[in-house]
């Protein structure tokens, strides 16, 4: 499947890991990318300018190839050329990775993966960053960071978040959730025969989906600050398991829309009051349901809770063996730090997503008031990503264990024992 913008909010297995990847991308296998995977050259000792390659991911927006395409030829300090790949973009780049043939720039969702930093593939960028670092996102910049360093320039920011319809719980009389608690009392007060409580996936979606969220929201994080061990194996998470398992079997939750998740279907259509979705939905939501719409973090949940979203974002990295690593990072500091202009281009133009800098989200006009402007609000205040060590293993020990607690019924500190061993030995292979 196609590695995309939204895929970042799906990684490690914690969060619906079922869910489709192509929300962004291309799936046709057979194309490799716009132009032949060559990657650069170094100046010439005649003093032209040297030659960089600068990698992307397909992203299915309209418009957003050629826009790249113009921010790199306006760069007049080098000739940068653009490499669209359309096909499995991750396996593509990690194979490319582990040739002489080094691509100088490119995307890594997270600002670069724990195998490739450990590897000395990324450049460390942190003296690009440093100066500027109070100027971006600070959930964002806590999660590119990783032993003290930086290895990856963020360029934009994608996120989920909790819908809902204020006029239906207008008139039955209950205000917006700020618990989990008043999650489920607002569901049972505004759900019908008509009208489904809060849709959050089809055929059991949900549990994966929201999975990683009740570690967040019951006020805990995924791994201890030294990542030997998990951090939420405690009475507050399996509570918050039992809650969410409570309102699964109440009806609460609608397991059937016309479209998944990320589709705004289910909200547009009015077939639930309450949808957990991507940004990335709100035009279509807006367009439908005009200022009948409001969003929401997930709720907190237990006593020592506190709201959340997941976010994710592609960063920008530099080969760190490749023939041109100064003029590469030279060519990331000037798009990614410094031509604010670009970067609203990059994420107001082409779908809706987050300027990775504080400072130019109101410039975006999509987020310039209404759920957008809380959308972005939301990532600041209340933003999660995956631990970089939250690997696939530990992520689909996770969910299974999730699955047997809310689906299957299982005791929840009995389901989770095992599974809290099997972090400590994969952290240890981990960090060996």
């Amino acid at each position: 499947m196609q590695l995309s913008r939204r895929s970042l909010l799906l990684g490690g297995g914690g969060l619906a890991a079922t869910a489709t990847l192509a929300a962004c991308g291309n799936n046709n296998p057979l194309d490799q990318s716009s132009t032949a995977p060559s990657t650069s050259g170094s100046a010439s000792a005649t003093g032209e300018l040297p030659a960089l390659s600068q990698w992307y991911h397909q992203y299915d927006e309209a418009g957003v190839k050629e826009a790249v395409e113009g921010y790199a030829a306006a760069y007049d300090k080098a000739k940068v050329s653009v490499n669209w790949v359309v096909s499995d973009y991750s396996k593509v780049l990690g194979a490319q990775l582990l040739t002489n043939d080094l691509p100088d720039v490119f995307e890594v969702e997270q600002g670069g993966s724990l195998d490739m930093i450990r590897a000395g593939q990324l450049a460390d960028l942190t003296d690009l960053i440093e100066p500027h670092r109070s100027e971006f996102n600070e959930a964002v910049m806590n999660r590119f960071t990783f032993d003290g360093k930086v290895h990856g320039i963020p360029q934009t920011i994608d996120m989920q978040l909790l819908y809902y319809r204020p006029s239906l719980l207008k008139e039955a009389g209950v205000e917006p959730p700020t618990t989990f608690e008043e999650l489920v009392a607002a569901i049972n007060a505004t759900k019908s025969a008509d009208i489904g409580g809060l849709f959050a996936g089809n055929d059991g979606n949900d549990i994966g989906l929201l999975g990683t969220l009740l570690i967040w929201a019951s006020g805990h994080d995924q791994l201890n600050a030294e990542r030997t061990e998990a951090a939420f194996l405690t009475d507050d998470f399996y509570n918050a398991l039992i809650a969410y398992r409570e309102l699964r079997e109440s009806g609460g939750i609608l397991s059937a829309a016309s479209a998944e998740w990320y589709s705004p279907d289910a909200m547009a259509n009015g077939e639930a009051v309450f949808q957990w979705g991507g940004l990335w939905s709100l035009p279509v939501i807006q367009e439908a349901l005009g200022d009948d719409i409001a969003a929401l973090p997930f709720p907190a949940i237990g006593p020592k809770g506190r709201p959340a979203v997941p976010f994710g974002a592609f960063g920008a990295c530099v080969a760190a063996k490749g023939p041109n690593v100064d003029a590469a990072k030279e060519f990331v500091k000037w798009l990614w730090i410094e031509q604010d202009e670009y970067q609203v281009d990059f994420s107001d133009s082409y779908g809706t997503h987050i300027p990775a800098k504080n400072a130019l989200v109101p410039k975006a006009t999509k987020l310039a008031e209404g759920p957008g402007a809380d959308a972005a609000r939301y990532v600041n205040d209340h933003g999660f990503a995956n631990d970089i060590m939250w690997s696939g293993a530990v992520g689909e020990a996770f969910g299974a264990a999730l699955s047997a607690v809310i689906r299957d019924g299982k005791d929840p500190k009995e389901t989770f024992e095992p599974f809290g061993e099997q972090v400590v030995a994969e952290l240890k292979n981990l960090n060996s």
